[in-house]
């Protein structure tokens, strides 16, 4: 347990870090969030959409963590990794 505490903590200071992630790729991404769910809600598959989604989000981050050995080498056209430093 007190490994997973650190790796934890690393993890939700890279999620909600303003430096991971560009201003415009936060509007983006929002924005799309918002207008799939505004034009999507009422359908039968939304909710399998979402999950699905989310599982595709999940392991994107997972991958990324990966290549950038765990947020401390740049990879993938992001040069900030002092989101990761403890």
């Amino acid at each position: 347990m007190t490994l997973l505490k650190p790796t934890i903590r690393r993890e939700l200071r890279i999620t909600f870090s303003l430096h991971a992630q560009p201003v415009w790729f936060r509007v983006v991404k929002w924005t799309c969030v918002v207008a799939g769910v505004i034009l999507f809600h009422h359908r039968s598959w939304f909710w399998w959409t979402l999950a699905g989604l989310a599982l595709a989000g999940t392991l994107l981050h997972f991958f990324y963590r990966r290549k950038t050995n765990g947020w401390t080498r740049a990879w993938g056209g992001w040069n900030d990794v002092a989101a990761g430093r403890d």
